[in-house]
């Protein structure tokens, strides 16, 4: 893999192109939320296979389990055997907007042990504006032979994130009005954000364009949130997508944060869990 912490992270599009030319070119998957029968005629990058979010890079959910946990080890070694994927080898993950859903794939892979695992800068959008070759049918791999073991990637429960928020930094990477959250009628989820977290949307991390912003940018933004490795750093969302968007860029940068798959989704399921509203951590 290369030395740079952003190379390990993305790839562009040129330099995928290239890589799909070699004598081992990388998987390539495209995350859907939710993968339909229409996207199966859908542009794509020639050779991609396409991931369902719910059922392949997750598992069930509810209550304090949160919406989206993470997939079983067997399960998700069966589905990634099934997209192709052999031992040792690099997988690219992309989707159809920002890398924003397609973070989950990159962040369950590594969790996985796959360590060549990249996201395709600024997604297929990025593919389709560099000229490269579109194709309208998904790739038909051979079945792989990886073998998958969970915990590569730090995780966190409810307790841990609590205590993260105090002894750490806790990021939410949920849009800013989720963060701040208001009154809901009755019956509804609580709105706002588990005490001491910071607000840190995801869109932040990207230009206009759709790309990463470039590495000092990003390096700036998160030193100001506290998050400059100094000190310990997780990060939480709505359910688990998000946020594993923004430990990708945290990784890229060079600093190393843990997850909070639950995210929101889990926090509220717990009605001794405080919330709170506003636009202060506390």
């Amino acid at each position: 893999m290369p030395a740079d912490p952003r190379d390990q992270v993305f790839v562009t599009a040129p330099v995928l192109a290239g890589l799909l030319q070699g004598p081992r070119p990388p998987v390539v998957l495209c995350v859907r939320n939710p993968r339909t029968a229409e996207m199966a005629g859908a542009p794509r990058i020639p050779g991609s296979i396409d991931v369902d979010l719910p059922t392949e890079l997750s598992s069930p959910g509810g209550g304090t389990k949160g919406s989206r946990p993470l997939p079983e080890i067997g399960a998700l070694q069966e589905a990634a055997r099934r997209w192709g994927i052999r031992q040792g080898d690099a997988v690219v993950v992309y989707d159809h907007d920002r890398c924003l859903v397609a973070g989950r794939g990159w962040w369950v892979l590594r969790w996985a042990g796959i360590a060549d695992a990249r996201l395709l800068d600024g997604g297929f959008a990025a593919w389709q504006a560099a000229g490269l070759p579109v194709a309208t049918t998904p790739g038909t791999p051979a079945p792989g032979d990886v073998v998958l073991s969970p915990g590569h990637l730090g995780v966190l429960d409810a307790d841990g994130a609590a205590a993260l928020a105090r002894q750490g930094v806790l990021l939410d990477s949920r849009v800013r009005p989720n963060y701040i959250g208001a009154t809901v009628a009755p019956g509804q989820p609580r709105r706002g954000h588990i005490p001491g977290s910071v607000s840190a949307p995801a869109i932040d991390n990207l230009t206009e364009a759709g790309t990463f912003a470039e590495a000092e940018t990003l390096r700036y933004l998160y030193a100001a949130l506290g998050a400059d490795g100094s000190q310990p750093v997780g990060v939480s969302c709505g359910a688990g997508i998000s946020a594993a968007h923004a430990v990708a860029v945290l990784a890229s940068i060079g600093v190393e944060a843990s997850m909070y798959p639950g995210s929101w989704s889990a926090w509220i399921a717990d009605p001794d869990r405080p919330v709170v509203v506003g636009g202060r951590p506390e």
